[in-house]
């Protein structure tokens, strides 16, 4: 490249950093990810180090942030509010050592502290004789914005110093710098009171944050959860600080100031490279980007002075990003083994947290359409740690007017039928049970051991008798014969006769066995029984009315539709034909109950996994013994057994004052019921 156009190419990258500058520190609302932010400034940092004759004072990197707004008073900061030079790699981290190190031999048996790289917004407060007086952001460094009202709506925020009698006496003039910042709980629940409300939701935690203290109204401000966290003395008079980090952060502490318990102290640099390189960021409550490694000793860091605007005395290690932004390609669709139909993003090849991502999850329909996502779309992509990547939302601004709106599909794009949506729910399905994008997952369900238990007839096998055309639905496991399975790779006459005598025997499995394995949507083990025992057998039920189904405890209107919808289709009425022609038909007998019954007139529900007995042998201890079992918390629950992880069973069961029995508790019960 010419020095001409390479000329043009460093002002054009320097015009584009402002404008990135001003969509995050101006306006809390940026187009692109960190990272790529940060490749953008490395570039323009590269190609000053060879140009150091083009470098201009309003050049990027001679600055810290953006300017002002003008909604906003103007507010010279007292000293400079600095950001800092990045590091990506461990070598990255010993680089800015050595260079350091070069400079003052001192540096050789300094130590460090090691602190969270907060993801909020920078606030600089003044306080004159203990007392608040003054808060403003960061701005350019140099001016930021009159922000005061609203900082005195976060609880964190002491208004008056100390905030208790043995406090150390502060300084006449004291102004420190923070992050004002949301907790991911905190910003989790405020989403969900927006969804409830009908109200639009927020992409992320930082900008939530920057965009409720920029509120012209600090009521606005108020109901936002905003917290705040201390890190540095900016200015002082008439008083005594600290002179290291470590002692620093401490004194805030001591004077009421929030400060980050993640704090660390390092007694040297190999110490402090560690620690960076294994934290996890999702331990933390509140979102970070990184740890800043700092020089302790603060009159050291001050005589290294700064590279630009950067002092030298600290770096921040920035984590592989968890969020960017990349073009929205298309917007495919998967069929899942019960039929839902789940949409899927195809992205424009983009790297995060070191792996190149091309597919993300779009949750569901509900979700395009509330988040207004539109294919073509420049879209907000998150992965963190090992969680697949989904799309947060559309990067509205930059648009060009031929984006698409995206409408969900009417037919199933694997066979054809018809797509339902049951009214009230978010899931899209494809009832057809013959479905090809459904066959070789409804096979290995079918076959499963909770429902028709086939020995031998594991997800590898359905997958050779899919690919070997032998298997359309699952009907077709009982007109399979010995000559067609020898055909496959690793069937012998032993595997086959094994395989076809497993399938032989299933047909003796009771109904509610059958009902389980046929994937009907919504209807489990639990809901499977209760049919069997109420209509006897596949002929009755699927005669059944919705009004006789909504009859059943436990069965709301949602699964009534998808069992009317499931007997309703065609192609599932063959495969019904199907199995009565080759004898699989059972029917239900009604119970004779022997013994003793001391949990008669008794509904449970069971939630979670237990110590010792699995969910059906659980079931079973509780119909054995007289009581019942359902799949749902209602009214007329009478005790919830809880097992590890449950699911919001058990704060249904909480909010309904439902009893709570363990495993062990439930064998003593029936133990005191029949004596």
């Amino acid at each position: 490249m010419s020095e001409q156009d390479l000329k043009q190419t460093y002002e054009s990258l320097k015009e584009e950093i402002r404008y990135h500058n001003y969509r995050y520190h101006v306006q809390d609302d940026p187009v692109i990810s960190d990272t790529e932010f940060d490749q953008k400034l490395k570039q323009l940092r590269v190609i000053e180090a060879n140009h150091p004759d083009w470098v201009t004072p309003d050049s990027p990197t001679q600055r810290a942030g953006a300017v002002p707004l003008d909604k906003f008073e103007k507010i010279e900061h007292p000293a400079p509010i600095l950001s800092l030079g990045n590091a990506f790699s461990e070598g990255d981290i010993r680089d800015w050592y050595e260079r350091i190190a070069r400079l003052d031999d001192r540096v050789r048996d300094a130590d460090f502290t090691v602190e969270p790289k907060l993801d909020g917004l920078t606030v600089v407060l003044h306080y004159e004789d203990g007392n608040f007086s003054l808060g403003a952001t960061r701005g350019n460094g140099e001016v930021g914005e009159n922000i005061t009202e609203n900082l005195r709506t976060i609880k964190a925020l002491p208004l008056r110093i100390p905030v208790s009698a043995d406090g150390p006496t502060p300084p006449e003039v004291l102004v420190v710098r923070g992050e004002a910042l949301i907790y991911k709980e905190a910003f989790e629940q405020l989403n969900q009171r927006l969804e409830a409300a009908g109200q639009k939701t927020y992409q992320n935690p930082r900008n939530t944050a920057a965009g409720s203290l920029r509120q012209l109204d600090s009521k606005s401000t108020a109901e936002r959860p905003l917290t705040l966290l201390v890190y540095a003395i900016v200015h002082h008079q008439n008083g005594e600080i600290p002179h290291t980090q470590w002692e620093t952060l401490e004194y805030l502490r001591d004077l009421g100031f929030p400060v980050a318990k993640t704090s660390s102290y390092c007694k040297n640099i190999n110490d402090a490279v560690a620690l960076c390189l294994n934290t996890d960021r999702d331990q933390f409550p509140y979102e970070i980007d990184g740890m800043v490694i700092k020089l302790n000793d603060l009159d050291l860091a001050d005589s290294l002075g700064f590279v630009g605007k950067d002092p030298r005395g600290a770096m921040a290690y920035k984590f592989p990003a968890e969020e960017v932004t990349t073009q929205l390609n298309d917007i495919g669709i998967n069929v899942g083994r019960t039929g839902v139909i789940t949409p899927y993003a195809v992205l424009e090849p983009v790297e995060i947290g070191g792996v190149i991502v091309r597919q993300a999850t779009l949750h569901n329909f509900d979700f395009i359409s509330e988040k207004d996502i539109r294919i073509g779309d420049r879209v907000l992509v998150k992965r963190a740690g090992e969680v697949i990547p989904y799309v947060i939302g559309p990067i509205e601004d930059v648009r060009t007017g031929d984006e698409e709106k995206y409408t969900p599909p009417e037919n199933c794009p694997s066979c054809g039928e018809p797509i339902v949506n049951p009214e009230g729910e978010v899931a899209y399905f494809c009832t057809n049970s013959a479905c090809p994008a459904q066959l070789v997952r409804n096979l290995e369900h079918f076959a499963s051991q909770g429902a028709m238990d086939i020995v031998g007839l594991g997800i590898s096998t359905v997958q050779q008798l899919a690919d070997a055309n032998l298997v359309g639905d699952l009907a077709d496991l009982f007109t399979l014969d010995k000559s067609e399975l020898l055909d496959l790779e690793g069937f012998g006459d032993k595997k086959a006769d094994n395989l076809l005598a497993a399938i032989e025997e299933s047909k003796s499995q009771p109904l509610r066995r059958l009902i389980t394995g046929l994937g009907i949507h919504g209807v489990g083990e639990v809901a499977a029984q209760d049919l069997a025992e109420r209509y006897q057998d596949l002929n009755v039920l699927s005669q059944a009315t919705k009004e006789e189904i909504e009859a059943i405890p436990g069965f709301g209107p949602n699964i009534a539709d998808a069992i009317m919808e499931w007997f309703d289709n065609e192609e599932n009425q063959q495969v019904l034909k199907k199995l009565k022609d080759n004898g699989v038909w059972p029917v239900e007998n009604v119970k004779v109950e022997q013994g003793p019954q001391p949990l008669e007139g008794l509904t449970f529900v069971i939630t979670g996994t237990l110590p010792n007995l699995t969910r059906s042998e659980a079931k079973n201890l509780i119909e054995s013994n007289g009581g019942k079992v359902t799949g749902s918390v209602s009214g007329s629950t009478s005790y919830l057994v809880l097992g590890t992880d449950p699911g919001s069973k058990y704060e249904q069961a909480q909010k309904r004052n439902v009893p709570i029995l363990s495993e062990t508790d439930l064998k003593q019960l029936i133990e005191e019921r029949t004596k």
